[in-house]
């Protein structure tokens, strides 16, 4: 059986991370009937809840539920006692982006309003002095931005820096794997499940005893991590359905200017003028319209507050947004002053536009909320995994006790 232990200074953690307050709840259950995302496998948010009231640690680090939520903010307006249910879940993920984070930068940001102000002022500071230090020559009678930033150097700095972004969210994967699926998982208190011997790849606790999950689920369930990630379609169980639309093309327009600026920079990155019909032209324009208008969109509804999931907004929750938004912006205005032939408009826009973007990768990418679309994708090939373990071990056991 799990040694589960009560941990009185679990609650006050959490709230470090935001809005939670479980003690006002008296588990009517408004807002699991609400909502739509929930089944027996994954009921929330109340479950989840009462781990960090009781200060159930263990418990709580196993938990997919967190992730499973799309926040549409129906249990919050549903709830009577208005505890913020919703808010408490978004909690809950920063808690938990925390605790997976081995380098202890996501928690320092999280809690700390002074480390992420000196998180994007450090490393815009870093990439100007850079650009300082290893700029080529001015052109001014013409632009001439492969001179000024040539291409290749800027492509080579690029990718040494998303690899080590990669690996950062690599590691951190795994360590969610290995809290949620590998030593311990939620109970589920509407089936019962013998303990089995520890073998095979991977575990999962089903009241308390662990139930073998062999790898080729692991591998058959992949299906699920890619459709998932690439269209994060749950949001369209939500009543709210233009909420999957806005959120589906703005991943379409960052990973289409993430290609582009990243992997063919030294295609995209160019001195040459081109036909608007030219594809260099044209998806830069896509992704960029994309990006701006829904970013936009974001930042008006976090201002006005009219709905739920605008009603509270950590720091962290503006400058996801914002320095997408100027990441956008500085581009196209690098475009723009290059094409209207404005050579240090453009030398210095391009200067600008790589201290947002470097700020953006190192910071919110590996440590802030562009995590949330990783461990959510993550979350619900886990509970896929689990659901059918789960399954397959009731069918075993019952086909035992059929031939006792």
């Amino acid at each position: 059986m799990m040694n589960i232990k009560s941990d009185p200074t679990l609650l006050s953690e959490v709230k470090k991370f935001g809005n939670f307050d479980p003690n006002a709840c008296y588990q009517c259950g408004s807002c699991t009937v609400i909502c739509n995302l929930t089944n027996g496998s994954a009921s929330f948010p109340r479950k989840v809840m009462r781990y960090i009231l009781f200060g159930l640690r263990k418990l709580s680090l196993t938990s997919l539920e967190p992730w499973l939520c799309y926040y549409c903010g129906e249990c919050s307006t549903t709830c009577p006692r208005e505890t913020e249910p919703g808010e408490a879940m978004m909690t809950l993920r920063r808690f938990l982006t925390a605790k997976y984070d081995w380098t202890g930068i996501s928690k320092k940001l999280y809690q700390s309003k002074v480390w992420q102000i000196a998180a994007l002022i450090g490393s815009s500071a870093f990439m100007a002095l850079l650009i300082l230090l290893f700029h080529g020559p001015i052109v001014t009678d013409q632009v001439e931005l492969n001179t000024f930033a040539p291409a290749h150097t800027v492509h080579l700095f690029d990718l040494t820096v998303a690899l080590l972004v990669m690996f950062i969210l690599f590691t951190n994967a795994f360590r969610m794997y290995w809290f949620t699926m590998h030593q311990t998982d939620s109970v589920n208190p509407l089936k019962v499940i013998r303990g089995l011997k520890q073998n095979g790849f991977g575990f999962t606790m089903h009241e308390g005893k662990k139930i073998k999950i062999p790898l080729r689920l692991f591998l058959t369930e992949a299906r699920t991590l890619i459709f998932h990630a690439a269209t994060q379609i749950k949001f369209r169980s939500c009543d709210n359905k233009s909420r999957w639309i806005k959120h589906f093309l703005i991943v379409i327009g960052y990973i289409l200017m993430f290609a582009l600026v990243v992997i063919f920079l030294e295609w995209f990155q160019t001195d040459n003028i081109y036909p608007i019909h030219h594809p260099q032209r044209w998806l830069g324009y896509l992704g960029a319209a994309a990006l701006i208008y829904f970013t936009a969109e974001i930042i008006i509804g976090r201002i006005r507050k009219r709905e739920e999931i605008h009603k509270f907004s950590d720091l962290s929750d503006w400058m996801f947004p914002i320095l997408l938004l100027f990441m956008a912006v500085t581009g196209i205005a690098v475009h723009i002053f290059r094409y209207m032939g404005f050579p240090l408009a453009t030398y210095y826009s391009y200067a600008i536009h790589l201290m947002v973007a470097f700020t953006w990768l190192v910071v919110i990418v590996p440590f802030g909320k562009w995590t949330h679309l990783l461990y959510r994708s993550l979350a619900i090939y886990y509970q896929s995994v689990r659901d059918k373990a789960i399954q397959k071990q009731l069918t075993k056991e019952e086909a035992l006790d059929n031939a006792a």
